[in-house]
């Protein structure tokens, strides 16, 4: 017979394992009635892998604590966390001494370990960023010297003959191989979280969208009431938002500032034929471009044995929006009429228009992965899936780099706690980034 434990992690994975649209972990706690409302210590809103991971290291902490998840949508890690590319990032883009750079690295660390001790499925097939132009040497070169500075692991420079023996159909002037990069499928890893959390004792709530959030005055005990569309309440001693591409609206409920603003950017994969898979073993990716604002397209191998190529980087018409044909007003007015998305788009405007360009053209980005494969070509690929980045801007069209946490305003602010920005590496560098969230749940509520 099989046990509690292994039947619940199977039925997470197979809720998990079905198109994001499709999934569905409804029931898994008693819904609250319209007017009433249940009461716990800390409720976290999102159940990406963010928010799951938080909730999970807040009750190995704290056993005992009332902790419950909140997630607007039938399942889990439905979005960011579930379209994600997979990649285990070693930290070498990150400024050294930030944030992002300590988390990620150390993150890695920690998720490695975890999947280990779990026996989720991962691998680490290492990472070659790729050299094509003279123009690139120099910064291929302080990207390695920033990578050292970071503490990544194993870095080294790689000559052509180098390139080839790791990467045969790869072709390249100069190369910087990260052996701690690697893959993994997240959705399996928020799943693991889920269970950890449950078996500890959490609580897991879908379908309440939280509308509104405010004090109620005669709940002493649990004054923070949490309202959703339908009418269903929940009361909270404190709240912790983890919403991805709801962050900013999220956050203004608690009378935060709108800024930063989340203007989602749409990214669409090819994918190898199966039968051209041998072109790529591992990771590929481009010099970062400092007159682009994001990384470039690049070849991620997955734990399925398929080889994803891209992303583009392209304006979304809506935040959850996975095709190029999704619109929603309300989204698109947000983002158009927010004065930093026309600084950004006047910045970059060459690179812009060419991101729009190979959104719609196959062999433009073919051409744009020669540079690296030369044997690949159109009849190679076919179209594959798409994410939506949640990026933070600012009003003078500055992308916002690192983490911001924030709380709000007056009585109800001093109750909350938003992760207002998670950027990449935010999957990779979840369970560092949870011990975070919990060191500030614990300095700024006093539990």
């Amino acid at each position: 017979m099989a046990s509690p434990r292994g039947s619940m992690v199977a039925r997470l994975l197979r809720d998990l394992a079905t198109p994001p649209q499709a999934r569905g972990l409804a029931g898994l706690e008693p819904r609250p009635e319209a007017g009433s409302a249940h009461t716990y210590d800390v409720v976290v809103v999102g159940a990406g892998i963010l928010g799951l991971a938080s909730a999970r290291a807040l009750l190995l902490r704290r056993p005992g604590l009332r902790v419950l998840v909140l997630e607007k949508e039938a399942g889990l890690a439905q979005h960011q966390t579930g379209h994600n590319s997979g990649v285990i990032h070693s930290g070498i883009y990150y400024t050294p001494g930030s944030l992002k750079a300590q988390l990620c690295v150390r993150g890695a660390g920690l998720l490695y370990t975890y999947c280990e001790q779990r026996g989720l499925a991962h691998r680490r097939c290492g990472k070659l960023v790729v050299a094509v132009r003279r123009s690139e040497l120099p910064r291929l070169r302080a990207l390695h010297e920033r990578g050292l500075q970071n503490q990544v692991p194993g870095l080294r420079l790689l000559q052509p003959s180098d390139i080839r023996a790791r990467e045969p159909h790869c072709r390249g002037l100069l190369a910087l191989e990260c052996p701690s990069t690697g893959i993994v499928d997240y959705t399996r890893v928020a799943a693991a979280f889920a269970e950890d959390f449950r078996e500890a004792g959490g609580s897991l709530l879908t379908r309440f969208e939280v509308s509104s959030m405010q004090l109620a005055p005669d709940r002493p005990g649990t004054p923070v009431l949490l309202c959703s569309a339908r009418g269903a309440q929940v009361h909270a001693r404190f709240v912790v938002t983890c919403a991805g591409l709801h962050s900013d609206r999220v956050s203004q409920l608690s009378g935060c500032s709108s800024e930063p603003a989340i203007v989602p950017f749409r990214g669409d994969y090819l994918l190898l034929r199966p039968d051209r898979t041998h072109l790529v073993r591992g990771n590929i990716y481009p010099v970062p471009d400092p007159d682009f604002p994001f990384l470039g397209v690049h070849f991620t191998a997955r734990m399925d044995g398929s080889v994803w190529l891209g992303p583009n980087a392209v304006l979304a018409f809506k935040r959850e929006g996975y095709s190029p044909l999704d619109f929603s007003a309300h989204d698109t007015w947000e983002s158009l009429r927010h004065s930093g998305l026309l600084r950004l788009a006047m910045r970059h405007m060459a690179s812009g228009l060419g991101e729009m360009y190979r959104a719609f053209s196959l062999h433009a980005t073919i051409r744009q992965l020669q540079s690296f494969v030369p044997e690949i070509s159109v009849s190679d690929v076919v179209r594959g899936p798409s994410g939506v980045r949640a990026q933070a801007l600012d009003s003078h069209g500055n992308l916002v780099d690192d983490f911001v946490f924030d709380g709000g305003a007056g009585a109800l602010g001093a109750r909350v706690l938003h992760v207002r920005n998670a950027p990449s590496p935010a999957a990779t560098a979840s369970l560092a980034i949870a011990e975070v969230i919990a060191d500030q749940v614990e300095q700024r509520f006093g539990l």
